[in-house]
């Protein structure tokens, strides 16, 4: 990462940090053109997707961090949350299983279990 790159990667945090996610996305595009294989990239990407309600786009910009790091357990406890705000609960749970049994935090353990009660009462309201 040049200075350059790296600076407006900094600017993209903060603004993140600040709760503006679509002006971090303008300072990280030409980072992730430059720097398309760093998963630190793609990472703040996915959650300035993600903070700014961009499903899809926050989804498949975790799943490039994790193709590019399958031990980055906070990826894959994102991509849990990202496919549970778009009610895919079943594809939720797998992911934010994994993150818990890679790293046993009580965020993980609680999303997991929060996961499960709402699966569970899905089944109860269709009687699957």
């Amino acid at each position: 990462m040049t200075e350059g790159t790296f600076e407006a990667y900094r600017r993209a945090e903060s603004l993140l940090a600040a709760n503006r996610p679509l002006d971090a996305l303008r300072w990280l595009e030409p980072v992730l053109e430059s720097n398309p294989d760093l998963p630190s990239v793609h990472l703040l990407a996915a959650r300035c997707y993600l903070h700014s309600a961009q499903f899809t786009r926050a989804e498949r910009s975790f799943r490039r961090v994790l193709e590019l790091d399958p031990t980055d357990h906070f990826a894959r406890f994102a991509l849990g949350r990202t496919l549970q705000r778009q009610s895919r609960l079943s594809e939720a749970i797998t992911q934010l299983r994994m993150a818990a049994a890679m790293n046993p935090k009580p965020d993980y353990l609680e999303a997991v279990n929060e996961v499960r009660a709402r699966i569970m009462l899905r089944e109860k309201d269709t009687g699957t």
